[in-house]
């Protein structure tokens, strides 16, 4: 009798045959860059999600509690209300500390941080120091979109 760990072998094969295809395809595209400005990982992600949710409407793909043994009962609410004063509070928390914090420091890690990653170097020790530096996710976010872009 075979074993569960032949099916798990099995398995990972059949995932690294497909990660080797798509590796291979995006290769003879000239590599990441060339298919993302093409559209295709983009693509494949999209293709990916649409036959996701069409096994699921089709019964393909079972899901419990969405398409198969969905139990009728009235759901709970007002579990969790968030109101705008979380969001207004969430403001006045960053306000404080960009008034708090070393902002020439700021600017000279958010420099080092974009310079790091025009040379393509290891952006995460640039990062971490952002982070202990109270530079924000958004501010970090967008220094490396300036580099990178939008995808």
């Amino acid at each position: 009798p075979l074993g569960g760990s032949y099916f798990v072998e099995q398995l990972t094969d059949e995932v690294e045959a497909a990660a080797w295809k798509y590796i291979q395809t995006i290769d003879e595209m000239g590599g990441a860059v060339n298919a993302i400005e093409a559209g295709y990982i983009q693509q494949e992600i999209a293709n990916s999600g649409y036959e996701y949710q069409r096994a699921i409407e089709t019964g393909e793909k079972i899901i419990v509690g969405q398409n198969k043994f969905v139990v009728d009962e009235i759901p709970l609410i007002n579990l969790l209300t968030v109101t705008d004063s979380i969001r207004l509070l969430q403001i006045e928390k960053i306000n404080k500390i960009k008034a708090e914090r070393d902002n020439k420091n700021v600017e000279v890690l958010l420099n080092n941080l974009q310079q790091a990653a025009k040379d393509g170097r290891n952006l995460m020790p640039h990062i971490l120091n952002a982070a202990e530096g109270y530079v924000t996710l958004g501010e970090i976010s967008d220094e490396l979109r300036k580099i990178f872009g939008e995808y």
